[in-house]
Parts: structure tokens; sequence; C-alpha cells
């Protein structure tokens, strides 16, 4: 079992910045994915970064250039790993519910997932 954990979120004006931080825990050693998805009002929930734990990322294109994802961090000692979101240049549009979540080599896709972190931006 993982569990998952981010923070981060809050309100911010248009062009700001945010960091969000996710830390899955538990039995990491066969997660070979780590991603962030959101979901605003009304639309389906989408994927808006991903990385492997070989370093290969993935972004929607709307966010291309301005978030950016951080490798997978991890800590074997505290069986936890870490990835962060850095979101530059925000706007209106990104306003939705940040997920984290985690894929293991054993599972088809995402199979745990966080509370989710609300990310405001304001015109």
């Amino acid at each position: 079992q993982v569990q998952v954990v981010e923070s981060g979120g809050d309100l911010v004006q248009a062009g700001g910045s945010l960091r969000l931080s996710c830390a899955a825990s538990g039995s990491i050693f066969l997660i070979n994915a780590m991603g962030w998805f959101r979901q605003a009002p009304g639309k389906e929930r989408e994927l808006v970064a991903a990385i492997t734990s070989g370093g290969s990322t993935d972004y929607v294109d709307s966010v291309k250039g301005r978030f950016t994802i951080s490798t997978i961090s991890r800590d074997n000692a505290k069986k936890t790993n870490t990835v962060s979101l850095q979101m530059n240049s925000l706007k209106p549009e990104d306003t939705a519910v940040y997920y984290c979540a985690v894929r293991r080599v054993i599972d088809t896709g995402y199979g745990y997932w966080g509370q989710g972190t609300q990310v405001t931006v304001s015109s």
C-alpha cells in the first residue's frame, strides 16, 4: 500500500507562482512514476505533469513552459518518495484541485491518490 499526501495549494494572483509538494510513503519500492492531475469545477480530471523513475516527463500542452515537475526523490530510510510541481506564470484557468498520484510497476495506471490541494488563481 502507498499513502499519498499533497500540500502547497493556495490563493494566488495571476502571474504568480506556487510550488506543490507530494509525499508518497509505504511500499515505495514498486513506484515507477508519479504525476500531478487537476480537476476544475465542471471539467474532467486531466494529467498536468508526470515523471517516471527514469526521469522521463510528460506535460499537458497548456502548462508547457510554465510548470516544472521535479525528479522523484527517494528516502529509503523513511520509505518515502517525494515530488514537487513548480508552477509559474499562473493563469485563472489553472484554478483547480490538484492531485498527486502514484503508479507502481505492477499497476496498469495510477492507483494511489492524495486527497487533493486547492489552487485558486485570481485575475
